[in-house]
């Protein structure tokens, strides 16, 4: 069996990665019917022969159709975990067309209709001080059709995650210009946060997959508003798992390729769906060729992001700490001036939580 490029491993240690790589294979490529490469033209790929575009052969551009077809994890294989954040950036932003069409494909899936991705927007901050400063590993894209989307894989997310992403979706959907003439509310296209959340659940119900848009909960009559949040959780796969691929919706193919992946006790139920998800392909073939720059960037951005995830930890504690002193001193009926001096809190903060 023909050998392939180096594959990663990633794992945590003191909060950060330790990578180290590891050998990766493929398999022969064979289809099923005969087809005409995308790449090359003039080379027909007849039935049940190797592929005459693969990268072992002459020709170092396969189409679509051939990494869909070559890409094999053997059970043996030490792989990335793509839900360590930087890495799943790493995998969908490269400035590569697999990437870019992996990222179409993913969107596409869970908002229901194909899109195709037009760009990819810069969206980190500059960072000045560990203590006020968060790096957020977030796509933020633009698909031809005009919607706006951000995806953001989420290893450890917090427990105000659900908060977050109002955030971010409504920063999203007020961040489009309708300013001059000519243009109104009417032109705002439908903006999209998908967040793949790894291993907290926030919605006791068993769905792994949700999307929440404005309602009115009393009447349950929807505001047909052009913002959604979109919310997969991996935690809940077990039973989903264990269904036959060809039983499984496309957006079941993406959660089990993100939770499963590294699992050797899973690898032919990931091979199955590499061989059924073009997208999923191409995220694999995106995957493997990490280079030596990227692995070494995503140690060294994975130990600063460990860093202000645990400065952020730190001040979401405090700051429950305090007001659940302050909620207490209520209760006993100190003065609001007292509980500030004794908490910190602002007066208008202890008041709301007296409301409470």
């Amino acid at each position: 069996m023909p050998q392939g490029r180096g594959l990663l491993m990633v794992s945590i240690a003191a909060g950060f990665f330790i990578v180290r790589k590891a050998r990766g294979t493929f398999s022969p490529i064979f289809h099923a019917k005969a087809h005409l490469c995308e790449k090359n033209t003039k080379k027909i790929i007849k039935n049940e022969a190797p592929c005459m575009v693969s990268p072992y052969k002459e020709y170092k551009k396969p189409c679509r159709r051939c990494i869909v077809n070559k890409i094999y994890f053997d059970e043996n294989d030490e792989l990335i975990d793509i839900r360590f954040d930087n890495v799943f950036k790493a995998v969908f932003t490269k400035d590569d067309p697999n990437s870019k069409g992996a990222l179409s494909k993913l969107i596409s899936a869970f908002i229901g209709r194909e899109v195709r991705v037009e760009s990819i927007n810069a969206n980190e901050p500059v960072i000045d001080n560990l203590r006020d400063r968060q790096i957020r590993f977030d796509i933020s894209c633009k698909a031809e059709s005009g919607e706006l989307i951000n995806v953001e894989m989420s290893l450890n997310p917090e427990p105000f995650e659900p908060i977050k992403l109002e955030y971010y979706a409504g920063k999203l959907f007020i961040g489009q210009d309708i300013r001059g003439a000519g243009k109104s509310y009417d032109d705002l296209r439908e903006a999209f946060q998908i967040a793949i959340l790894a291993r907290k659940q926030f919605f006791q119900d068993g769905v792994f997959l949700h999307a929440f848009e404005y309602y009115d909960p009393v009447h349950g009559i929807p505001l047909n508003g052009r913002s959604r949040i979109i919310t997969l959780e991996l935690s809940k796969l077990e039973k989903v798992v264990e269904k036959p691929v060809s039983e499984m919706s496309v957006q079941e193919y993406w959660a089990i390729f993100f939770e499963y992946l590294t699992d050797r006790n899973k690898r032919s139920k990931i091979n199955e769906i590499v061989n059924q998800e073009e997208g999923i392909a191409m995220a694999s073939e995106v995957l493997i060729n990490i280079t030596e720059d990227e692995r070494k960037q995503a140690w060294l951005t994975s130990r600063l992001k460990y860093e202000l995830d645990t400065q952020s930890r730190l001040t979401h504690t405090e700051r429950k700490v305090r007001e659940e002193v302050a909620q207490n001193a209520l209760a006993k009926g100190l003065s609001l001036e007292v509980i500030h001096d004794i908490t910190g809190l602002k007066i208008e903060a202890i008041e709301r939580l007296g409301s409470k």
